[in-house]
């Protein structure tokens, strides 16, 4: 399954196949508070119950996680950074050691690609490094496969893109 975190409210490309979307459709995203419950009680999915606190689990059963964002500063929109810090109950709260980094221990077995579609005006070459940077240090934080990484001058670019 793909699943796809998105600013978005309408996503402006073709999805095929299986697939599920959480965008800002669901209703206000409520910041994480740090509170770990999402670790513990119950594990694995988030104690606060605003339509997003699954993601964790969205994200263990697909195959692909593509992130659709507006590039902010070479890195993700306020939205969908949220919508993944909301996510970190998908990692389990004990350490292991992965390229001589200190990242959590994987919480499933399931292993995902994890890629990025950026849109915005004018996304400078040093935005686009620091942007490919951010996700390969989150796929390295999830133990997952880096996928593509493109950028677009708006949203409407990506009508032409099949996924």
């Amino acid at each position: 399954m793909k699943l796809i975190i998105t600013d978005l409210q309408d996503l402006p490309f073709r999805v095929e196949g299986e697939h599920q979307v959480i965008g800002p459709g669901g209703g206000p995203l409520h910041p994480c508070t740090g509170c770990f419950g999402c670790w513990v009680r119950p594990p694995g999915r988030c104690v606060i119950p605003d339509g997003y606190q699954n993601t964790g689990i969205a994200m263990s059963r697909c195959d692909r996680l593509i992130l659709v964002s507006r590039c902010c500063y070479g890195s993700l929109s306020p939205f969908v950074k949220g919508v993944l810090d909301r996510a970190i109950s998908y990692v389990h709260p004990d350490f292991v050691f992965r390229d001589g980094e200190m990242h959590h221990k994987r919480r499933y077995q399931d292993r995902f690609t994890l890629s990025a579609w950026f849109y915005g005006e004018d996304i400078t070459g040093a935005e686009q490094e620091t942007a490919r940077g951010i996700l390969a240090a989150n796929a390295l934080n999830y133990d997952t496969a880096v996928g593509e990484v493109r950028f677009f001058p708006s949203p409407e670019g990506m009508k032409e893109v099949a996924l």
